[in-house]
């Protein structure tokens, strides 16, 4: 395995979480990146969620998926529950971790970062499985 791409539409959420996450538990010298099909700006919950478990997005920002560098993708992890997922075109396996979108959450600001939080361990369950496997 030589690059992971986490996929979403705005790469403000839940791709920068699960790239915080990568970089944190994937192998020595796999790269990891995320992006967006339309790319806004990093969710200060999602840096915020990071932070409490030890792993620092401060210098995390959005980024569009054709800036990936598509020969050093291996395995893209598509996020996107109830809107369309971005495609990338380049030759990698592909997996869909259906996420719901936790900016997406209407609330008080402790239950829309609850829901940061959610999808935060979820990432984190499944990126842990998924390394062992």
């Amino acid at each position: 395995m030589k690059g992971i791409l986490f996929l979403c539409v705005a790469n403000s959420a839940r791709s920068q979480i699960a790239e915080g996450i990568g970089r944190a538990l994937a192998p020595a010298g796999v790269a990891i990146w995320s992006a967006g099909s339309h790319p806004t700006r990093v969710r200060p919950e999602a840096v915020q969620v990071l932070a409490e478990v030890g792993i620092d997005a401060s210098l995390h920002f959005s980024k569009h998926v054709n800036d990936i560098p598509a020969d050093q993708i291996d395995t893209v992890i598509t996020l996107c529950a109830e809107e369309e997922c971005p495609l990338f075109l380049g030759k990698a396996k592909r997996l869909h971790w259906g996420l719901p979108d936790p900016a997406a959450v209407v609330g008080t600001a402790d239950e829309r970062l609850d829901a940061f939080r959610a999808t935060r361990d979820e990432i984190r369950r499944r990126m842990g499985e998924w390394c062992q496997d």
